[in-house]
């Protein structure tokens, strides 16, 4: 022991520390959707430590609960969080617009970091006319209302779309948007590129193939190795479906004059389980999907059409939410159990998989444990 010198002693303690830290630091840049249509979710407090174990830095809410930002104060994560579709026609007021801010943003916003607000969910894909010709009035005020509150320069605003606003997706090049729709895009376009705001997209390539598993391609649609399908306006060859969906919708958005906006996909993901008709709904495919969209989000991939631009990606969802309706597959799009076990394993990064938080705070301890012992050594000696 007298042969081990105080910097041997230094550098070893550095190496455990910072392999301590890494184990923290390896988690892949992917958001995450956090649903709350459940009678048994964990509470917020153990979802936020939850969240810690798996490196998730972004998190999209449907509402703006007060104990979920409460719970995730000095965490580190960004949030998006939301005006529920039943609220949008109310924020065209700029009063109520700026009462439901002071209410939901600004009494978290120092100690929770939120980064954007979404008016409205799939509103364009509904039959609700007059909530369709009231969303870009009311993204508008809910805008002029944070500029108002001095907090523009922080949150940002935007809406979700389903990628079925989209009346021509193939080949990607040739995308556009519905023509029934063109008189809400435009102009949402326009306020988009305004106020720099990303154009949300939620892409769902299981139900392409649900719908037509003997046309569509299992291992195109997994990210799995296949031929690919080649746009023949460009030449550009695509060897998954969600990269085509996204370049289909950065065509229709240039095809209405604009490039100056980004395309994010708010939503998508792959259920674990369905109905006996939902082809293609299985615990495998889940994996599948969502271990190789990591996969390609680790390496800051872009799409074809634009591949210096890395996809921006939340995947739905953090938990399986029992009380959701509809079709078996609807409960059954989480990536954990309520009780926070996995689903599935999914690699991260390098081979790394979810784990459980007993099982990270375990080793991370280890680790930690034995740096402190090196140290107390080094001292000694």
């Amino acid at each position: 022991m007298a042969a081990f010198s105080h910097s041997g002693c230094f550098l070893v303690l550095y190496f455990l520390f910072s392999a301590g830290r890494n184990l923290q630091t390896l988690g892949v840049s992917v958001g995450i959707n956090y649903g709350q249509i459940a009678n048994d979710l964990p509470t917020p407090t153990a979802v936020a430590r939850l969240i810690q174990t798996i490196n998730i830095s972004r998190i999209k809410l449907y509402d703006a609960n007060h104990d979920i930002l409460t719970a995730f104060q000095r965490s580190g994560v960004d949030f998006i969080i939301a005006i529920g579709n039943e609220n949008v026609v109310d924020m065209m007021d700029f009063t109520k617009a700026q009462a439901w801010l002071k209410q939901n943003v600004q009494p978290y916003i120092n100690q929770t970091r939120i980064t954007c607000i979404t008016v409205g969910n799939e509103v364009l894909t509904g039959n609700d006319t007059v909530l369709k010709s009231s969303l870009l009035p009311a993204m508008q005020s809910v805008y002029q209302a944070l500029v108002a509150l001095g907090l523009d320069r922080l949150v940002n605003v935007s809406t979700a779309h389903s990628v079925a606003i989209l009346g021509n997706s193939f080949p990607p090049s040739s995308g556009l948007f519905s023509q029934d729709l063109a008189e809400y895009i435009q102009p949402l376009l326009n306020f988009h590129a305004e106020i720099n705001s990303p154009f949300l997209i939620n892409a769902y390539p299981f139900f392409a193939y649900k719908a037509n598993p003997q046309s569509v391609s299992l291992e195109y649609v997994l990210f799995e190795t296949n031929p690919g399908v080649t746009d023949p306006n460009t030449n550009l060859t695509y060897d998954n479906m969600l990269y085509a969906q996204i370049d289909s919708v950065y065509a229709a958005v240039r095809a209405m004059g604009h490039t100056d906006i980004d395309v994010a996909i708010s939503e998508t993901g792959w259920p674990s389980k369905g109905d006996s008709d939902e082809i293609g709904a299985t615990l495998q495919n889940a994996a599948t999907y969502n271990r190789n969209l990591m996969s390609r989000i680790a390496m800051n991939q872009g799409t074809p059409m634009k591949p210096t631009v890395p996809i921006n990606v939340y995947v739905f969802a953090l938990f399986n939410e029992n009380l959701k309706t509809g079709p078996a597959s609807e409960r059954n799009y989480g990536l954990f159990y309520p009780n926070a076990t996995p689903v599935y394993d999914i690699s991260l990064l390098e081979g790394r998989q979810f784990s459980s938080p007993s099982s990270f705070s375990t080793n991370l301890t280890a680790w930690n444990a034995l740096g402190i012992l090196i140290l107390l050594i080094a001292i000694l000696i």
